[in-house]
């Protein structure tokens, strides 16, 4: 049992001997106990220096040391659903020496990655995508008249996910060979892990049993009362000892639950099942943390570790995050109006809604991995006259995009949406930013969508679309704003009104400030986070003798068109911003505006580009797109 993070790099010399997945199957089944206690080592080493998912690695050291054992990856398949897991898998497959570097820009991505590497089968990242993936990797071999096997890896959190069981539903139709382990790691299904249970399922997976179960039922088949009886007698003889009827009745054959700690056992049954034809599902149980004495201990709190600060580095003053701010929010609101309903899909703790949960837990409703019925849910609720809150990341909103439309808006119903993670998110990479809400949310009727550009903008808009009767969404970023002081009371804000942060001065002929910029004015029009990017590029440009407009214009939609109007017929050129997709974007309102209008003043986009934003710190990936402070000074003068 590790209690600490070593700060030099351990020797494992067992694990240095193992370049890649092939190297570990020359490797002597009892060497693997050795092997394995190098992996966790290095695994808990690597993290502590980068950063990054911690606990869910070191549950599945022993489990994943079997799989890569056993099976013939890559030809075989894994399908690592979420990929939170799946750090060990990295190790395993020719990366080991680039951890310390994961997340960065140099170094791995955060989560499976087909380009990264070919034991990356398939790049994941939102949950409970693993058995529908495997599933078809089954069929086109299959098709393909290949004979490699198809495993999907979920754990019991992603398995309350409805696309879970409509891939389940299915693969037992199409009776595919297929493995489905369940990484049971938090007992939520079962805790029967005995000597009688791990006899039975060894048993049921051996090939004696499966031929002497097949040679029967052609037997007994003969004879309808018979073969029922048989079939009665198992099914009931498995119930006493394992959780696997239902997935018996969805055509799964079942096996388990067995210790997912216990290498040998776990070799043992999955060279049994890998010669067994048809749906087949391994319920495995883990410890989260495994083997990191505080990871065992607090399970939420090592989730994920934070990077570790150089030495030398100035600590940062802790300024509260938009969640905080949320959460704050979400509980002077509930103590004032008990129609409030808290609503999340899993999020509790990304979210900040802990103390909301303790003090108003009739009132709190954590859906699990559901996005899809949490919009729903909430608008039932709305239906009834309560005010629910949906407290969801920008990325996973995604999922629940039809029931936003259907379900909410087209009925127009009073449900606010507190979106986090707008935006760029950093070293989660692509599958987690929140680069599409605004685009996605501006063609659905009813809707109104806000963007605060500091802490206290956010808490008067959480009120603001509180208060307001429909479907409304406040869409924040991830992380810590600029520090402004957040007011308790709460104020109504004017619904589609924008405000003037930065006005450029009236100029007279011959002016320095006029030669400076040739004659030209320029409005830049900045949405949510990226007001404090456009202000901040006004200062330096100011500096040199360049005065520029700022609007911030809060308001996607509706659209503050009054002020678009101003702007345009007072400036030769508009720079709209923001942390969107600029396809169908915050922009891209503005530019439908002014066309409608007939206005024909120029009009620049700045935001993410058609392209994904691959993992790195914030501050490179702002950079990279071109919406940072010196590169709106260098659209200005560009402009100019």
């Amino acid at each position: 049992m590790f209690t600490e993070i070593p700060s030099e790099r351990p020797s494992t010399p067992l694990l240095d001997s193992v370049t890649n997945a092939a190297d570990l199957r020359l490797l002597a089944l009892d060497q693997l106990e050795q092997f394995n206690h190098e992996l966790r080592e290095y695994l808990i080493y690597s993290v502590g220096q980068s950063g990054g998912h911690f606990g869910a690695g070191l549950g599945v050291v022993e489990l994943t040391t079997a799989l890569h054992f056993v099976f013939d990856t890559p030809n075989d398949k894994l399908v690592w659903d979420v990929g939170h897991q799946a750090y060990p898998h990295k190790i395993i497959t020719g990366r080991r020496e680039q951890m310390p570097l994961i997340r960065s820009k140099e170094g791995p991505a955060a989560f499976p990655l087909r380009s990264e590497s070919e034991y990356d089968t398939f790049g994941v990242g939102h949950s409970s995508t693993s058995i529908s993936a495997a599933m078809g990797m089954s069929l086109g071999m299959r098709a393909m008249g290949k004979d490699n096997q198809a495993v999907a890896i979920i754990g019991d959190g992603a398995m309350t996910a409805g696309m879970a069981f409509e891939a389940l539903n299915h693969a037992g139709h199409e009776k595919a060979d297929m493995l489905v382990i369940l990484n049971d790691n938090d007992m939520a299904i079962s805790d029967n892990v005995g000597a009688l249970n791990k006899y039975f399922t060894r048993l049921w997976s051996s090939p004696t049993y499966t031929s002497l179960r097949e040679g029967s039922k052609k037997i007994l088949q003969k004879s309808a009362t018979a073969w029922e009886f048989m079939r009665k007698t198992e099914e009931h003889m498995k119930a006493m000892v394992a959780p696997g009827i239902f997935f018996e009745e969805l055509g799964f054959n079942y096996y388990g639950p067995i210790d997912g700690h216990d290498t040998e056992e776990l070799v043992h049954t999955l060279a049994n099942l890998k010669k067994l034809p048809g749906p087949k599902i391994l319920h495995v149980v883990t410890k989260k943390g495994k083997g990191f004495a505080p990871a065992e201990a607090q399970q939420i709190k090592y989730h994920a570790l934070k990077k570790q600060a150089s030495a030398s580095a100035p600590t940062a003053v802790a300024k509260p995050t938009y969640s905080n701010v949320f959460g704050d929010w979400l509980c002077d609101m509930a103590e004032v109006d008990n129609r409030l309903m808290g609503i999340t899909p899993a999020m509790r703790e990304g979210s900040d809604m802990i103390r909301f949960s303790e003090l108003y837990p009739k009132r709190y409703f954590d859906v699990a991995i559901a996005e899809q019925h949490a919009v729903t849910l909430a608008a039932g609720m709305a239906c009834e006259g309560a005010k629910p809150v949906v407290a969801i990341y920008s990325t996973f909103l995604q999922r629940g995009y039809d029931q936003l439309i259907h379900d909410v808006a087209l009925q127009n119903l009073d449900v606010m949406f507190a979106i986090d993670r707008a935006g760029l998110v950093g070293e989660d990479g692509p599958t987690h930013h929140g680069a599409y809400d605004y685009s996605f949310l501006r063609p659905i009727p009813n809707m109104v969508i806000m963007a605060p550009s500091n802490e206290d903008e956010c808490r008067q808009m959480l009120y603001t679309g509180y208060q307001y009767q429909g479907p409304t969404a406040v869409r924040y970023p991830r992380g810590s704003g600029v520090g402004a002081e957040v007011k308790t009371k709460m104020e109504l804000l004017e619904i589609g009104k924008g405000i003037m942060r930065r006005q450029r001065p009236v100029e007279t002929q011959g002016d320095a400030k006029t030669n400076e910029t040739n004659g030209k004015s320029i409005a830049v029009l900045a949405f949510g986070s990226c007001v404090n990017f456009a202000l901040d590029a006004a200062e330096e440009l100011a500096e040199q003798g360049i005065e520029i407009s700022v609007a911030d214009m809060r308001f996607v939609k509706p659209l503050d068109e009054m002020l678009v109007t101003e702007l345009a017929e007072s400036h030769d050129e508009l720079i709209c911003i923001e942390e969107n997709a600029t396809m169908g974007g915050a922009g891209s309102a503005v530019l439908e505006f002014l066309a409608k209008q007939g206005l024909h003043t120029s009009c620049q986009l700045m935001g993410i580009p058609d392209r994904y934003i691959e993992h790195a710190s914030p501050v490179q990936q702002f950079e990279d797109i071109g919406i940072d402070k010196a590169s709106i000074v260098d659209k200005v003068k560009q402009c100019l």
